[in-house]
């Protein structure tokens, strides 16, 4: 195996045990709320535009068919709301009601001191630095593939 192989093997390896780590503090910050981690993933992806559901499947790397799901359960809880996407006439826009942003609210101060905590033990700079890294992974993992 090549060193480039093997590096490759290391960041896939690095990335599935943490997005198990991230899922697991997901569902302990969106349990307060009654979310799980993917309900507040689809509901959060829609805070600040509203998306269609192929839209936050490719943003968030996630089956259509599960976005699809969670989003229908969100509509039926009242935290989620279709609009009309002038667009698509078929594909509707996702947008959080009233009651799921005060969902999302709720998790903000545990979120917020998790956070905190993070970056006490990382420093502010090297988070910072870790989030571009990984952004600038992904970019280029998007152009690849």
């Amino acid at each position: 195996m090549s060193d480039a192989q093997a590096r490759l093997s290391a960041m896939a390896l690095s990335s599935f045990a943490l997005n198990g780590q991230f899922l697991k503090i997901a569902e302990q910050l969106a349990a307060p709320a009654g979310l799980t981690a993917t309900r507040w993933q689809v509901l959060g992806a829609v805070l600040n535009e509203p998306l269609t559901q192929a839209e936050i499947a490719r943003r968030m790397g996630i089956t259509r068919q599960s976005v699809r799901r969670t989003a229908s359960q969100l509509v039926d809880d009242g935290l989620l709301r279709m609009a009309e996407n002038p667009s698509h006439r078929k594909a509707k826009l996702l947008q959080p009601t009233t009651q799921g942003l005060a969902a999302i609210e709720q998790i903000s101060p545990q979120h917020a001191a998790f956070a905190k905590v993070l970056e006490g033990r990382l420093g502010k700079s090297h988070m910072a630095e870790i989030s571009d890294t990984l952004a600038e992974l992904q970019s280029v993992l998007d152009e690849l593939s």
